[in-house]
């Protein structure tokens, strides 16, 4: 006889925060932040913070929402990510993305000219990351690029243009997400070779790729060092290096026992605390 399952489901926003892995929002977050405050000299105001942040959610949101959706029967496929079609109607998921990204199109247009007319740019940069794995293997890349759009698009957001230190931060954010998105990959390296899909852990293989990861992780290590100097940030700022360079070692410790909780662990543990040290660095160095 089945025992039947008595366990209240979640509420629909908690299944929708599920969906698009909200927790996550913070490791693009405080870079976007960072910038924010180098532009602003620590002292943005109110109305730009809160378009930024807004502008940050709408667009995360949306590019979750479209990933989702574009990976819709994959998913079904996948024991990793089996469960996720259940957790939103398919119909409702594509109702909450055009909300999103309409909502991030008219928030940018609210900051300024110059952010107003690259929001198009930038939903369409970060709609086409979740098309490259079938395609390219470079898509761990192409995720980069897509995060790396946050730092510039808040430089924009306080000056209205675009200059050099958002572009060293911006290279910054690939190879730190490049590095880490190798690491998530190779829990389902079996499945994406079966399944046609493209990334480098299927054309490397995982020990190359994890070797790849370090080395793009000390290459992110070096242009938040190279941040530091074009940007003016003071010995705050590099004192809390040391604190990144040991979140990024025990990332890849972590990540050398190839199981699912370590490679977890790896993952949002240490890039969480890695984002957070960033912004904390700049905030006390602009503010001091």
């Amino acid at each position: 006889m089945a025992i039947e399952d008595k366990t209240p489901r979640p509420n629909v926003i908690t299944r929708f925060l599920q969906l698009i892995r909200f927790s996550h929002t913070v490791f693009a977050l405080p870079f976007a932040f960072g910038a924010l405050l180098v532009a602003a000299n620590g002292r943005p105001s109110l109305r730009t913070l809160f378009l930024v942040l807004a502008c940050m959610v709408l667009a995360r949101t949306a590019a979750m929402l479209f990933n989702r959706l574009s990976d819709w029967s994959l998913d079904q496929k996948n024991p990793r990510t089996a469960n996720r079609h259940r957790l939103l109607e398919k119909s409702t998921a594509w109702a909450l993305l055009a909300i999103s990204a309409a909502g991030f199109l008219i928030t940018s247009a609210a900051i300024n000219r110059a952010a107003g007319l690259l929001a198009p740019v930038a939903l369409l940069i970060i709609f086409t990351y979740s098309l490259t794995k079938r395609f390219t293997s470079a898509t761990h890349f192409f995720l980069g690029f897509a995060l790396a759009i946050a730092p510039a698009g808040a430089w924009i957001a306080q000056t209205g243009r675009l200059d050099f230190p958002p572009l060293v931060l911006g290279a910054c954010v690939i190879c730190w997400v490049a590095g880490f998105d190798l690491i998530y990959a190779t829990q389902d390296v079996d499945f994406d070779r079966r399944e046609g899909l493209r990334s480098l852990v299927v054309k490397l293989g995982v020990e190359k790729s994890l070797r790849l990861a370090q080395l793009l992780h000390f290459l992110m290590f070096l242009a938040l060092v190279a941040f530091g100097v074009i940007a003016k940030l003071g010995a705050i700022y590099y004192a809390a290096m040391p604190l990144v360079a040991a979140a990024l070692f025990y990332e890849h410790r972590s990540a050398r026992k190839l199981d699912l909780a370590g490679i977890n662990r790896a993952f949002f543990q240490s890039n969480a605390f890695v984002s957070a040290i960033f912004i904390a660095a700049v905030a006390l160095d602009r503010w001091r």
